[in-house]
């Protein structure tokens, strides 16, 4: 395999390439500083950053630019978002090359490779104990607890999509009577998760939705467990991320070679401390990850009910919420 890469490689070092335009969400903003310029070393080329708030906002782009595609490549799909993009035939397929070092195949969420994984963790909320008085255990403990909780916008969030489905995982058709019951503990609902742990950091509510990585996040930076993260009893809900390659692009042949560095350990090894979720490979984990949860009991929702039901769940949380 290394061997292939490195022939790749130098084929590709003797080429002349444009810059290469990735799209990707707000938080997922450090690789501008981390890791790109290893990229743009490895292929003497340019590559260009642009960040568009969430995951819904990366994939309202490209579908706004499907007849004249400026983006190359889009970071920050996850299971949900993906169907709409090859629903709407925004992608191109492409396994990369170096696909199996993906160390557990069960994530591979795209088995056409529209998009290929990179980072994967548990949904969770998380909260401040300092700040909250009874720990709840279960969703319905979550009700009981009055203007607690920062949620994101489903419609624009990846993170706010994934908790609504999380939520549909549990109670099925008795979804809405559950959303019904959880309105009055929700504080606000943000367009992304930035704004979310800006608020929550800021102290306006003790709970937020975010991920299970984020006990280790807390003892990284803070030596303890100031945050902490707990997945309801009923079970856990797991978002993939991955990248793809736009339909259309101009950079297909660099666009591959971008999606197989996403693999690469110069990458992965930089995804718990910046992006805060598992990485896809087998890179060791810094010792702050022995604080990060993983679910006993993980909830899926099957891709071909959430292409034909997402439209209408996003539609009907909107009608509930507003």
């Amino acid at each position: 395999m290394r061997r292939i890469l490195f022939l790749a490689m130098l084929i590709f070092s003797l080429v002349s390439f444009s810059a290469l335009t990735v799209y990707t969400y707000e938080s997922m903003g450090w690789i501008e500083d981390s890791v790109i310029s290893e990229f743009e070393d490895m292929y003497s080329v340019d590559v260009k950053v642009v960040k568009l708030g969430d995951g819904g906002n990366v994939l309202s782009r490209i579908k706004l630019e499907k007849r004249n595609p400026k983006a190359d490549v889009v970071i920050g799909l996850d299971q949900s978002l993906v169907v709409e993009a090859v629903k709407n035939d925004l992608l191109i397929s492409y396994k990369p090359l170096n696909a199996s070092k993906i160390e557990n195949q069960d994530i591979v969420f795209n088995q056409n490779y529209f998009v290929t994984p990179y980072d994967y963790g548990a949904i969770a909320i998380i909260y401040d104990p300092e700040r909250l008085d009874t720990t709840p255990k279960t969703f319905e403990d979550l009700t009981k607890m009055d203007k607690s909780l920062i949620i994101q916008d489903p419609r624009s969030s990846s993170t706010g999509q994934a908790f609504l489905l999380w939520t549909i995982a549990i109670y099925g058709e008795d979804w809405k009577e559950f959303w019904k019951e959880l309105k009055p503990a929700i504080l606000t609902v943000t367009t992304g998760w930035t704004d979310s742990f800006s608020k929550f950091e800021a102290g306006e509510a003790p709970m937020m939705v975010s991920y299970a990585t984020d006990g280790a996040y807390s003892y990284e930076y803070y030596e303890s467990t100031k945050y902490k993260a707990l997945i309801p009893e009923e079970g856990g809900y797991v978002q993939v991320e991955g990248a793809g390659i736009v339909k259309g692009t101009k950079n297909e042949d660099l666009a591959k070679r971008f999606i197989e560095f996403l693999l690469m350990d110069e990458f992965q090894k930089k995804v718990p401390l910046n992006q805060w979720m598992f990485p896809v490979t087998n890179v060791e984990l810094p010792e702050s990850y022995e604080y990060a949860l993983k679910p006993e009991k993980i909830l899926t929702i099957e891709s071909e009910e959430i292409a034909n039901n997402l439209n209408k769940w996003l539609n009907e949380w909107e009608e509930l919420m507003y």
